[in-house]
């Protein structure tokens, strides 16, 4: 029987608990999950990509995930999906902007190569309202970030908002 590979996209920056949640309950779906870590030309990273390999390298063994590979990407979705032999690719949905946005791109995707299959899998209700820009944006300003990210996660982004020199006042 062939090795079902899935791919889970994102730009992890940083890593939150809710993408450790789809992590962790999208490895359960295949034999081998790919956390694909790319560039978004519309987002300004905090973290490089290399760093942010590390970040999800660092999760995959505190959750103690084994059928999990993190490799860094720079392509078109579908192309790279079909490069790793994915069968399908998992994303997360928190809210139904979410949804609407994720629901054009699967269709987009679909379009460029119908032999993937897009996956949603819905946050954990307690994980919904997380979202990397607002847990960089709160860290920014001071503010309490451990209820959104593991405790090695949290320094890491800490140590950043301070190397930056951009911490506003608590």
């Amino acid at each position: 029987m062939a090795n079902r590979i899935g791919l889970y996209p994102g730009t992890f920056d940083p890593f939150t608990l809710g993408h450790a949640d789809i992590m962790r309950r999208g490895a359960k779906l295949v034999d081998t999950l790919i956390i694909g870590v790319t560039t978004n030309p519309s987002k300004n990273p905090m973290f490089t990509p290399e760093e942010r390999m590390e970040m999800v390298a660092s999760e995959v063994a505190r959750l103690g995930i084994d059928n999990v590979e993190i490799k860094g990407f720079d392509a078109l979705l579908m192309d790279y999906a079909a490069k790793q032999g994915a069968s399908l690719v998992i994303r997360g949905l928190r809210a139904v902007a979410d949804f609407e946005y994720e629901y054009q791109m699967a269709g987009m995707n679909q379009q460029l190569n119908p032999n993937i299959e897009t996956v949603f899998l819905m946050a954990d209700i307690s994980l919904q309202p997380i979202a990397s820009k607002l847990v960089k944006e709160i860290a920014l300003y001071g503010g309490e970030i451990s209820r959104f990210v593991s405790p090695e996660i949290e320094a890491r982004v800490m140590d950043r908002v301070e190397q930056l020199g951009l911490k506003g006042d608590r």
